[in-house]
């Protein structure tokens, strides 16, 4: 017999000799163990990766019927969402471009993106980057008239940044709603921001005054006569998310936002 052989079969004989729970037998099984685990949970991750992503933009399209108020239980959501026209917005110029397809552009995705986005040196929304574009969602009444228009807005609160959407009339200054689909503030404080009664006080103020100053505004207290249809109360108990709340509306309402855009829209320029 070789010698590898022999010494091969004597290893193995060793091997077979050790009790089961030695720390050699021990050491392997739980290696074993740990590799089988890892490669059941990778290909569990690659299989389930489509699901996940039918799922996200399934979440997406439903909360953006719900900010419009299209959503109803039990509906088709991929058919109802079908009345929006998703367009790409340049944020520099605030017009229309169709340098990415619009359904599949990820603005969160191109924050990432030194080609695509930019530092942002004055930063009330605690965004860090900015995307250079958006993909805003346009809803068409019967006629074929601009009826809503829905746009993405984020920002930091206390504890997470808060991802949502906020649906104007077409004229570009009356809100008709307000809702977040992602954040991580604290349950039962900063968490109301998705209390139907906080996000109903929403419906019908508008952003600018009758000069076309932006004043919007999340605070505490009464406000005065003529900030009555530009304010909304503050979050009882949730002093820094309502803050937040309200530096991200006044960041993407204003100049390094939307507002450019909806000038345009406004004066029918798109």
């Amino acid at each position: 017999m070789p010698e590898n052989d022999a010494n091969n079969e004597g290893l193995l004989a060793r091997w077979k000799a050790l009790p089961v729970d030695s720390v050699p037998k021990t050491v392997f099984v739980a290696t074993a163990l740990c590799l089988f685990c890892s490669m059941v949970v990778s290909a569990a991750a690659v299989s389930l990766r489509p699901i996940q992503e039918v799922n996200k933009l399934k979440d997406k399209q439903m909360n953006i019927l719900q900010v419009a108020g299209l959503y109803e239980d039990g509906i088709n959501i991929r058919e109802a969402f079908s009345a929006f026209e998703p367009k790409v917005v340049d944020l520099t110029t605030g017009t229309f471009t169709d340098q990415f397809d619009a359904a599949s552009f990820d603005d969160r995705a191109a924050v990432s993106d030194p080609d695509l986005s930019r530092a942002l040196t004055e930063d009330p929304a605690g965004l860090g980057r900015q995307s250079n574009y958006s993909v805003v969602y346009l809803l068409n009444d019967a006629a074929g008239e601009l009826d809503k228009v829905i746009l993405p807005i984020s920002g930091y609160g206390l504890w997470s940044t808060l991802y949502g959407f906020i649906a104007l009339e077409e004229d570009g200054n009356s809100i008709f709603g307000l809702q977040f689909y992602d954040h991580a503030e604290t349950p039962g404080l900063g968490a109301e921001v998705d209390n139907p009664r906080w996000k109903a006080m929403w419906s019908g103020k508008t952003l600018r005054d009758e000069s076309g100053e932006l004043k919007i505004s999340v605070a505490k207290g009464v406000p005065s006569p003529n900030m009555e249809t530009h304010h909304i109360d503050a979050l009882a108990g949730a002093t820094l998310t309502s803050t937040g709340v309200d530096n991200l509306v006044r960041f993407w309402m204003g100049e390094e936002g939307f507002a450019p855009f909806l000038d345009n829209l406004k004066a029918g320029g798109l």
